[in-house]
């Protein structure tokens, strides 16, 4: 927040900042709204419970769609398609990157070039993140993680840097680029620079402190 206004000082300035946004009306529907809190809430406890994440957020998606309130229609056209098609994409780049090229021999000399190092794992770790998005990196790393000789501190690492790198770049987070899709519609464009002259020290940072702390 610090950053944000020391970066647009004038948004924080007059009697009516961020003037140029007209949000709608907020619309609560109650007995979806409990529905939604309550489905959060066994999703939280099936996570701590030890329940594989996947198939838990999977079986509650789907008991979310279950209702008779509101169609399914009007559900699958909030949905953004190409977005959603372009990060399944990225799932298949990344696969048949890891199936052609990641040879045992290859992962061995690349897990020689000190991926054993907080500060090295994390520096590339940040880097592919903004090249591929966060969630697919943490795949194209998976294979290396073995090699550091210490798997669970190499995973922690990895996902405190993949988490953080999320903010350096606009590519670093799909959730970012649904931010700037959205806000696009509304009128406002948020450009690469202009998101990175936040994010880039921001994520620096960030990083910095999780490693130290690590």
């Amino acid at each position: 927040m610090l950053l944000i206004a020391l970066c647009y000082p004038r948004e924080f300035r007059g009697r009516e900042p961020f003037g140029a946004i007209r949000p709608r009306p907020p619309h609560l529907h109650g007995p979806l709204a409990l529905k939604s809190i309550l489905v959060v809430l066994l999703m939280m406890a099936a996570f701590f419970a030890g329940q594989p994440p996947a198939k838990v957020a999977l079986i509650a998606g789907g008991f979310l769609l279950l209702t008779r309130i509101v169609r399914s229609e009007r559900i699958y056209r909030e949905i953004d398609w190409p977005l959603l098609l372009m990060f399944a994409g990225l799932f298949v780049v990344v696969a048949g990157f890891e199936k052609a090229l990641l040879t045992p021999d290859r992962i061995a000399a690349i897990g020689r070039f000190g991926l054993d190092r907080d500060s090295v794992l994390g520096l590339v770790t940040a880097v592919l993140s903004n090249l591929v998005s966060n969630v697919p990196a943490v795949l194209v790393l998976k294979p290396f993680i073995g090699e550091t000789g210490q798997p669970q501190h190499a995973w922690i690492v990895v996902a405190m840097a993949s988490t953080l790198a999320g903010n350096l770049t606009v590519l670093g987070s799909v959730a970012n680029l649904i931010v700037v899709q959205l806000a696009r519609a509304d009128g406002v464009t948020i450009g690469f620079w202009e998101y990175f002259r936040v994010g880039a020290p921001l994520t620096l940072l960030t990083i910095l402190v999780g490693l130290w702390w690590l």
